[in-house]
């Protein structure tokens, strides 16, 4: 795309070679640098930046076209925030934006919007944030994100008006139903959503009923996961040569980032690049946009297919009218096929925000259900397994 100076006027015009989304009045890359997996100091602990490496990388994707910056109160043991603001400070505040997050997911935090809000402001070093979010809206939080009690939604819309967020939106980790219900109650005052979507959580989350419910409400979706923590970006050589076929010199990862620009209403992708490779490699895959065509979008779902090692659950129900403990088995056997794939702090986290008399280890093996299972799947050994999964370290 040759020279493109930014809209924003910046005085060192770099050589850009980026895709940009229209936002509002903006113009934001369409790759954003993610700070939740940054350069660590060799053999150190999550909390010890590499603060040298993260400045080469930061000032990589200034010079190629990303100008969207997204950090957290919790991110690196809250040194994200720290090493990101004195990072992006060496430049002028209008070249970038920054986004960042309220940290709801910790319910301790619930009445505390307002002295971490200003924490947050100082730990960046900026006076506001281009982007702010509710931090992963789901089952656990949502009634206290919504109690007017503790007022956050009052006080961070007080902040917008303010100008000291520009824009307000909320990442989401729920099921469809939370997120229709966050979208019901502030719809209105939300201007985008990020949620976790690639090829692979398509299905495995059903994600699509996500991203068609955020544009029948006209809501900007931004990516996280785009490539599910890395485990997307190497496939078996079975399913690596079925890319092939269809696009010779993609590379791998890029399919999961072409499967996004096949997405209607995605906006931005969010990339927890620790790496200068990936970094150079992922922005190279964004110099240009080519969406897939439907026999490659065929092929990419048979591949996702093949990875899936799930419980045909059709949720049809009959299960929980027959069930002495009352539990809700499809929404149970759908996160038990994401524990199979990859037990995540996610899944625990959902499974955490049910009732303890509504969890997996409260089946008590009467095979009740299994009775009267079209799929005559074996519920209860699913439970048991379930059960123990969880009592083990989850990863990203």
């Amino acid at each position: 795309m040759g020279y493109i100076k930014n809209e924003l006027d910046v005085k060192d015009v770099r050589r850009i070679c980026m895709i940009y989304k229209d936002f509002k009045d903006k113009k934001l890359s369409a790759l954003g640098l993610g700070a939740m997996r940054l350069p660590i100091m060799n053999g150190d602990s999550d909390g010890r930046i590499d603060e040298e490496q993260t400045a080469k990388m930061v000032d990589y994707a200034l010079d190629h076209g990303i100008n969207y910056f997204d950090t957290a109160y919790g991110y690196h043991d809250g040194q994200s925030e720290i090493v990101m603001g004195k990072v992006l400070g060496r430049y002028p505040r209008e070249s970038y934006y920054l986004a960042d997050k309220f940290p709801g997911y910790d319910l301790s935090n619930m009445d505390k919007v307002e002295s971490i809000f200003e924490e947050q402001l100082k730990k960046c070093g900026t006076d506001y944030f281009d982007f702010y979010l509710f931090h992963n809206v789901y089952e656990k939080n949502i009634d206290l994100y919504m109690d007017e009690k503790y007022g956050i939604m009052e006080y961070l819309k007080k902040q917008k008006e303010a100008g000291r967020i520009k824009h307000l939106g909320f990442s989401c980790h729920g099921r469809y139903d939370t997120l229709k219900r966050f979208l019901d109650t502030y719809g209105d005052d939300l201007e985008f959503c990020q949620i976790q979507l690639n090829y692979l959580d398509w299905k495995l989350q059903d994600a699509k009923a996500k991203v068609e419910l955020l544009n029948e409400y006209e809501i900007p979706i931004w990516v996280m996961e785009p490539l599910r923590g890395g485990k997307l970006a190497l496939l078996s050589d079975e399913n690596s040569e079925k890319l092939k076929v269809c696009r010779p010199d993609e590379e791998i990862p890029a399919w999961g980032f072409r499967f996004l620009q096949s997405i209607p209403g995605v906006t931005m992708v969010l990339s927890g690049m620790s790496d200068m490779k990936q970094l150079m490699e992922n922005t190279a895959t964004f110099a240009e946009e080519k969406p897939l065509t439907e026999k490659e979008m065929k092929v990419l779902m048979e591949v996702t297919d093949s990875m899936l090692d799930i419980l045909p659950c059709t949720a049809c129900r009959y299960c929980t009218s027959h069930c002495p403990k009352k539990l809700d088995i499809p929404t149970l056997l759908s996160l038990y096929n994401e524990s199979r794939f990859n037990m995540t702090i996610i899944t625990q986290m959902a499974v955490g925000a049910m009732p303890k008399d509504q969890r997996p280890d409260a089946c008590i093996g009467c095979k009740s259900c299994e009775a009267v299972c079209p799929q005559m799947l074996k519920i209860s050994e699913a439970m048991k397994d379930f059960a123990q999964k969880l009592e083990q370290p989850a990863g990203l």
